[in-house]
């Protein structure tokens, strides 16, 4: 056992759990389905491990389901020193990879050394989206926003102007975690958006 006694490595642990209780401040872009107030980092990983439970056998490959939920859990942890990158601000998302490194290095090593390998090895998977796992895990984390956004009627493309090529430049990978989930996503949450317009057509 790390530290030669259960003690310290408890109360690393429990440290670590107490500071990603900050999650629940750092808030999101896409709004609840009631259009009342924005989700934040917490809500959203926990929506994105419900997703990954529920439906994990529309993925295109056979996938480890705990890891995707351990990965989904852990992916914006960053976000208590990053924060929030919107997803279609060119400016944020220019310097996004070097605060989310210095994060994540800060962040995860408050945990004892061998947890905090794992989480930071988890995270970088998710980052890299090359596995199985990480393909899916993106796949859920691009599709939950534009179901949010569907079910406000495109409230939050609305106010920051979206037009569908900021949104397919997004969504290029999405598919490859999941083609049937992207093909549903597409056709019953951004055509009708298309036609309200909602999404600007470019």
């Amino acid at each position: 056992m790390e530290e030669g006694n259960s003690v310290g490595r408890m109360e690393k642990q429990f440290a670590f759990i107490k500071e990603i209780d900050g999650l629940k401040k750092i808030g999101r872009q896409s709004y609840l389905k009631d259009g009342s107030r924005k989700e934040n980092d917490a809500e959203h990983s926990w929506h994105l491990a419900m997703m990954a439970l529920l439906m994990n056998e529309y993925a295109n490959e056979k996938i480890d389901v705990l890891r995707v939920i351990s990965m989904v859990l852990i992916h914006d942890i960053v976000e208590l020193d990053a924060g929030d990158t919107y997803a279609y601000d060119e400016a944020g998302n220019a310097t996004k990879r070097e605060r989310e490194l210095a994060a994540a290095e800060r962040i995860f090593h408050i945990l004892p050394e061998d947890q905090a390998k794992y989480l930071y090895d988890l995270w970088e998977e998710f980052e890299e989206a090359v596995t199985p796992e990480s393909k899916f895990a993106h796949t859920l984390d691009n599709i939950q926003p534009l179901m949010l956004n569907d079910a406000t009627d495109g409230k939050a493309w609305r106010e920051h102007q979206v037009k569908l090529s900021q949104i397919m430049k997004r969504q290029i990978k999405t598919k490859e975690g999941s083609e049937s989930m992207w093909e549903y996503a597409r056709e019953n949450m951004l055509e009708r958006n298309l036609e309200s317009g909602a999404i600007i057509l470019d």
